[in-house]
């Protein structure tokens, strides 16, 4: 199969997510296979929920327009520009994924067919069921595809490479348990933000997207925020009361009262406006319904330490004074040549 075909599969699965929206979801006739996958998507939007808490209606239709976005022709002509992928022979690439946000995989699942590997998916327990249905969609429009994809219940094998993703401790495990095969094995990271005080309103308001976007459970969540001395958070919080909605949600919730009640027993100071707390903390990690902040006196001493930190962070928030930052509010719209850990995929499995 050429590379414009398979291309080309994906552009077609781009138009078909592209219907679907939270608040205007429209069939379109020239969309392929739309009598037999249009409806059927729709109720597994519908019972997403019931699969697993967290992921809301609101937040799967989002990372449902962020991918209908992603698989244009222009971003996967972009993207794939970089590579030489003709004549390649074709392995088989397990991949064990994360179920912290919907379709947290999809990527590494692209990836592997796009270079024209098989794989070998293995599910996390909490999102066992969109990537399934985007796979029967794909094989609908192309069915050669179908030999390229199996999804594994029980133990994989016959693999030639694995990609694995997992908190630090499972990513011991999977270090242990693959090394004696070319792997990437993905560890927790988090996001953080430097701000300078100088921040407009409307930055603050798209951080409290980057913060509460997936309940901030994604790595690309920003769950630290860096802060001159003196600095006041009377801006932010007016900033993010956008967000307020998010405590009606029960599973939320119950963390911000757990988590505020456990800082409160150990006499830390909290900052609080009812649906998030302020910690001062110098780990990057906050809990659920939390975010911590550090003071800053230096900006440059800052840049040479989050240099350093290179490999606990996916994201940095800032404006241009941080090299390779990302812009408030756009830390859960990564393009597809933005990788995970920055570990470039596709050169990986160029190499097997």
């Amino acid at each position: 199969m050429t590379l414009e075909t398979k291309k080309s599969v994906f552009v077609e699965l781009g138009k078909f997510l592209g219907q679907f929206s939270k608040d205007n979801t429209v069939k379109k006739p020239a969309v392929l296979h739309n009598d037999t996958f249009f409806d059927a998507f729709i109720a597994l939007i519908n019972l997403s929920q019931s699969h697993n808490g967290w992921y809301t209606a609101d937040n799967v239709y989002f990372s449902i327009q962020s991918w209908a976005e992603a698989l244009t022709d222009e971003n996967l002509t972009k993207w794939l520009s970089e590579y030489d992928l003709q004549n390649r022979t074709s392995k088989n690439i397990a991949l064990i994924l994360a179920g912290n946000i919907p379709l947290v995989g999809f990527h590494d699942f692209l990836s592997v067919l796009i270079t024209g590997n098989t794989v070998l998916v293995k599910t996390s327990s909490n999102d066992q069921h969109l990537l399934p249905f985007l796979a029967k969609y794909i094989i609908a429009v192309q069915p050669a595809l179908a030999q390229n994809i199996t999804f594994v219940e029980g133990k994989l094998e016959n693999f030639d490479a694995v990609i694995a993703t997992g908190s630090n401790n499972t990513a011991r495990y999977f270090e242990y348990y693959f090394k004696d095969k070319p792997s990437i094995i993905r560890k927790s990271r988090n996001s953080v933000a430097v701000l300078t005080g100088n921040e407009t309103k409307e930055q603050l308001t798209a951080l409290g997207e980057d913060i509460f976007r997936y309940f901030g459970l994604g790595c690309r969540n920003v769950s630290k925020l860096f802060v001159p001395k003196e600095y006041s958070f009377v801006p932010f919080f007016e900033a993010i009361f956008a967000y307020q909605d998010v405590i009606h949600y029960e599973k939320y919730a119950n963390n911000y009262d757990y988590n505020k009640a456990v800082f409160l027993m150990s006499n830390f100071k909290l900052l609080d406006n009812g649906f998030l707390t302020l910690k001062e903390d110098q780990s990057h990690a906050s809990p659920i319904s939390s975010v911590f902040y550090e003071f800053y006196e230096d900006i440059n001493d800052l840049k040479t330490r989050l240099k350093s930190e290179n490999e606990l962070l996916q994201c940095i928030v800032a404006d241009e004074t941080i090299e390779n930052s990302v812009a408030f509010g756009q830390t859960q719209n990564p393009r597809l040549w933005n990788y995970a850990d920055n570990i470039d995929t596709i050169s990986f499995l160029l190499t097997i």
